[in-house]
């Protein structure tokens, strides 16, 4: 395959396809993740039994969706899939790229909250100390206080996450049958096209770069 032939006849389509999956999956993620994040730190920080007890379930259940290999959490959430697209679309379709977003945010979530956690659990005590002398309420040290501090590395974290997702959507893509990994996958290996696996390879190794220059950007920023 010619590179001439990657830009005109196929990258429009398939970047299209990668994109919709990798960024509404990524919204999707750092939302929940956040919220899974703060739910972690704050039970994390409690000092009532119930908050430890509260938070030791958290984590293992955070950690054990961590530890499923991707593929195999693909399929072992195809009837939560379908539940979702039913809802959503009105089909209860598994073969498509839009279903594949759930996996995706199944997949991201707890990778997100953990990363969130990490960064909330950097801010200083005394910081959040002297928040709560002032008469701040926890929501207010929470949203006012400690999200503020902890955001460079938030964004760090956001960074690493949809990088690490980028990856993960290639892989659903080559399920799903749309995208850079199913064009890699189609075009590349089964017709032993080595040029068209390289176009692929490059094309993710840009998302990359690009997302990387951007989280460094607003990092700085915000620093």
């Amino acid at each position: 395959m010619s590179i001439s032939d990657y830009f005109t006849k196929y990258l429009g389509k398939i970047l299209s396809e990668t994109l919709k999956m990798w960024l509404v999956s990524a919204a999707i993620a750092t939302v929940l993740g956040l919220i899974v994040g703060i739910v972690l730190f704050l039970t994390r920080k409690s000092r009532s039994r119930g908050g430890k007890i509260a938070y030791k379930i958290l984590d293992f259940l955070v950690n054990t969706l961590r530890s499923f290999p991707f593929y195999i959490l693909v399929f072992f959430v195809i009837p939560f899939t379908r539940i979702m697209m039913k809802i959503f679309t009105g089909k209860a379709s598994f073969a498509s790229s839009d279903a594949f977003i759930v996996p995706l945010v199944i997949a991201a979530t707890p990778f997100f909250g953990k990363i969130f956690e990490n960064s909330l659990i950097e801010v200083k005590d005394n910081v959040i100390e002297a928040a709560k002398s002032l008469g701040l309420s926890q929501w207010q040290i929470i949203v006012k206080v400690v999200l503020r501090e902890a955001l460079p590395s938030l964004i760090s974290g956001i960074t690493l996450g949809m990088i690490t997702l980028i990856g993960y959507t290639a892989m659903a893509s080559i399920v799903s049958g749309g995208g850079i990994g199913s064009f890699a996958y189609t075009n590349g290996m089964q017709n032993y096209d080595t040029n068209a696996m390289l176009y692929a390879v490059f094309t993710i190794m840009i998302l990359v770069f690009i997302v990387q220059f951007l989280g460094n950007f607003i990092y700085k920023k915000t620093k």
